[in-house]
């Protein structure tokens, strides 16, 4: 902490990667804080994990730059190694070796001292939960807690700044929020965690985001200031029978941007809520759909990131449709 500001465990200046023609990260610029927590979200294929790879010195940049843990992106990026943890969206410890084989495995990889090993092995296995699961082959654990071991193995070392890459896909709901847990406990003992995900509930849980889309950032803050602040549009919530159908009839509404299926009911995109809701409710009970609710709400991480994805594709047509 340098005054009152925090210090800056990643900073990032017009970070671009391109394969061949392909442009995976477009220029992005944005700083992590140390001590936070940082989401990185947005839909597969976005640039998320290309991101995260140049970050963590697996990937050189093609242009552009920056630092993590005070180190060089393009030349240092051994030393960065030496300061992180990484989890990759694949599980990647060994499966033929036993949970308590696998973190000596790693304590190894990181050259922990031989008088600590023990000391972090016991760390590990209580952190995770998995002292009563020592002795089991890992190939034998579930998806929730071989999770859980490759979090206990990314963070044998003590490292400042974790990177998590999609650490919760196709896991369960209750492993994932068993696992968001435990990022609240290290975040709580002064580690920076930067994850990325496409889970938009667990955006909810991050102290700021990015949101990339198509390579680009096309906006970063807290999530409070997100629903607030990057919605140009208010948001109706319609609780009633047949959803589908009832958004089939609904899109057509004026002062209507766009419905979306919403659990078990309707999201609806509208210019002003005021003269929408009365609109909405007209239009489905002159059809005979008995309604539940319909009343304007606070957005979901998920309404901004569609807003957000819909106003960035009306800029940036693809390049077909331009030339037609």
């Amino acid at each position: 902490m340098k005054g009152n500001k925090p210090d800056k465990a990643v900073v990032v200046k017009d970070l671009e990667k391109r394969f061949d023609n392909f442009v995976a990260v477009n220029r992005i610029s944005f700083e992590v804080f140390a001590g936070e927590i940082f989401g990185f979200l947005g839909p597969n294929g976005a640039g998320k994990s290309t991101t995260i790879r140049m970050l963590c010195g697996i990937l050189a940049p093609s242009s552009g730059g920056g630092t993590v843990a005070g180190f060089d992106l393009r030349t240092q990026p051994e030393q960065i190694k030496d300061r992180i943890g990484y989890m990759s969206q694949k599980f990647s410890l060994y499966e033929d070796l036993t949970v308590e084989e696998n973190i000596d495995f790693y304590s190894g990889i990181y050259r922990i001292p031989p008088e600590r090993k023990q000391q972090r092995k016991q760390w590990v296995l209580e952190m995770a939960g998995l002292e009563q699961r020592r002795q089991i082959q890992t190939s034998l654990l579930s998806g929730g807690w071989k999770q859980r071991l490759a979090l206990g193995c990314a963070i044998l070392h003590e490292p400042p700044i974790l990177f998590l890459d999609e650490p919760t896909s196709g896991v369960d709901p209750n492993s994932r929020r068993q696992f968001w847990e435990l990022i609240y406990e290290l975040s709580d003992q002064g580690v920076t965690i930067f994850v990325t995900t496409h889970y938009m509930d667990e955006a909810e849980h991050c102290n700021r985001l990015a949101l990339i889309y198509r390579g680009e950032l096309i906006a970063i803050g807290r999530p409070e200031a997100l629903k607030t602040e990057h919605m140009t549009h208010d948001i109706v919530e319609i609780v009633c029978e047949r959803p589908q159908d009832a958004a089939d009839l609904l899109e057509k509404a004026p002062g209507i941007q766009g419905v979306a299926l919403f659990g078990k009911g309707l999201h609806a995109t509208v210019e002003n809520a005021e003269v929408s809701v009365p609109v909405i409710r007209q239009r489905l009970s002159e059809r005979g759909y008995r309604l539940t609710s319909v009343e304007k709400i606070i957005p979901s991480m998920e309404d901004v990131f569609v807003s957000l994805v819909e106003a960035y594709d009306l800029a940036h047509p693809p390049l077909e449709e331009v030339r037609r």
